[in-house]
């Protein structure tokens, strides 16, 4: 069944609240997310899958061959796959509210699903993505809003291809935020406060 299609920690929506994914980073699990959407979000339904890559035993949600290299056809496939969970969630939430949270490689798995099918989400969180390519134009993704936050001095996830993929974003008429700090690829405290103002928009 595709609504289990991942080993994932599910939190029924109260009232209105919208239903968010979060997608952890590689070597986390499904609960890495949940705890801080609940302290910002107490009634909002939560879908928190758990990347079903083993590299080196850390989960991760797509296969690459070496540190920002993706196995392009792999991630392909995974994101097709991702799609369809998050699609039967949601469809199984209707008329509600549709948000994303992803860090590292989970932010890399979010932004590859957008690129492919923008119309699950009304409103995504990239912390720390690394997007290596240049993904596809995507009209779609016009009523999107966005949140994408980095280290400046990042190892990981170079700044540039930060900038670059912001622009990406804003060249499909994407609303788009950016949160900067001034460390690496760890989260900073004044990241989750812009997190959290983000989630808390009307």
């Amino acid at each position: 069944m595709v609504l289990d299609s991942y080993i994932h920690l599910y939190q029924a929506p109260q009232g209105a609240a919208p239903l968010v994914f979060t997608f952890h980073g590689t070597g986390g699990d499904e609960h890495q997310f949940p705890g801080l959407v609940n302290r910002i979000l107490p009634e909002a339904g939560i879908v928190s899958p758990r990347g079903d890559v083993s590299e080196y035993g850390a989960a991760r949600f797509f296969k690459r061959t070496g540190e920002g290299v993706y196995d392009m056809a792999d991630l392909a496939a995974r994101t097709a796959k991702m799609a369809a969970f998050i699609r039967a969630h949601k469809e199984k939430n209707p008329d509600r509210p549709i948000y994303g949270l992803g860090y590292s490689n989970g932010a890399n798995i979010l932004a590859s699903v957008l690129f492919e099918a923008p119309d699950l989400f009304d409103r995504v969180i990239l912390m720390h993505p690394l997007i290596p390519f240049d993904p596809p134009l995507q009209p779609g993704l016009g009523s999107l809003s966005a949140l994408v936050t980095a280290g400046q001095r990042d190892p990981i996830c170079p700044l540039p291809l930060t900038e670059r993929l912001v622009s990406y974003f804003e060249a499909q008429g994407v609303s788009v935020e950016t949160f900067l700090h001034q460390g690496g690829h760890e989260v900073s405290q004044g990241e989750v406060d812009a997190i959290a103002a983000f989630l808390k928009k009307p």
